[in-house]
């Protein structure tokens, strides 16, 4: 049994930026990111906003590598994964985004990692069509995949479980974890403040990892 276990975001938190965000600047029409403000007013839910935009998406794939390399993952996100594998710590992804692409992300980065995430493949020339996970027991009807059933699975079998995030639907399985080992910026931090929730803030994913192995600081 593991005895810590920090699972992660990716989009926007082991990123500096988001999937989705990047192909609707760069490779959609202006109206793109319609279905994620149908999402916002609580229209659609947040995979079917993503799945839509996602299938907007028409290139040729090295464009889409092209654009995964603007995604600006942590610059010593391997690093800080060997540093946290060595001191006992697991590293799991959660992400309500597309496998497809977070797995070429951290290919790229030149790091392995558990990852639990929408499946997807991305077409001759697009779309990227993503799926939802119905055969996962972390499924979720809202996102894809549930991150707090994540976290559940994990605090039942670890001793210490970290979590860190940037988004509001990182807000359920942010609540689960002790305000010690919460990790929060972007929309989250803002969802935790408003419920007067105590976090610790981030930039980086960086920053999370270097607080966790900090003897003074960590469980």
């Amino acid at each position: 049994m593991t005895d810590k276990v920090f699972i992660s975001d990716f989009d926007g938190t082991m990123t500096g930026n988001e999937f989705y965000k990047l192909a609707a600047s760069h490779l959609l029409p202006t109206n793109a990111l319609d279905p994620w403000r149908a999402y916002l007013e609580g229209r659609v839910t947040h995979f079917a906003a993503l799945q839509t935009i996602f299938a907007h998406i028409s290139a040729p794939e090295h464009k889409i590598l092209e654009l995964l390399g603007a995604m600006d993952p942590d610059p010593d996100l391997a690093g800080s994964v060997e540093r946290l594998r060595s001191a006992g710590w697991d590293v799991v992804v959660a992400s309500a985004g597309c496998e497809w692409y977070i797995q070429r992300i951290l290919a790229m980065a030149g790091t392995e990692l558990t990852v639990h995430a929408n499946p997807g493949e991305y077409m001759p020339g697009g779309p990227l069509r993503m799926q939802a996970p119905e055969d996962s027991p972390f499924y979720s009807l809202e996102t894809g995949v549930d991150k707090a059933a994540v976290v559940r699975f994990h605090q039942q079998r670890a001793t210490a479980v970290a979590f860190a995030g940037d988004g509001f639907t990182d807000l359920p399985a942010a609540l689960l974890v002790r305000p010690a080992l919460r990790f929060a910026h972007g929309d989250l931090a803002h969802a935790l403040d408003r419920r007067d929730e105590r976090y610790r803030p981030f930039a980086v994913w960086t920053d999370v990892v270097n607080t966790l192995l900090d003897p003074g600081e960590g469980p």
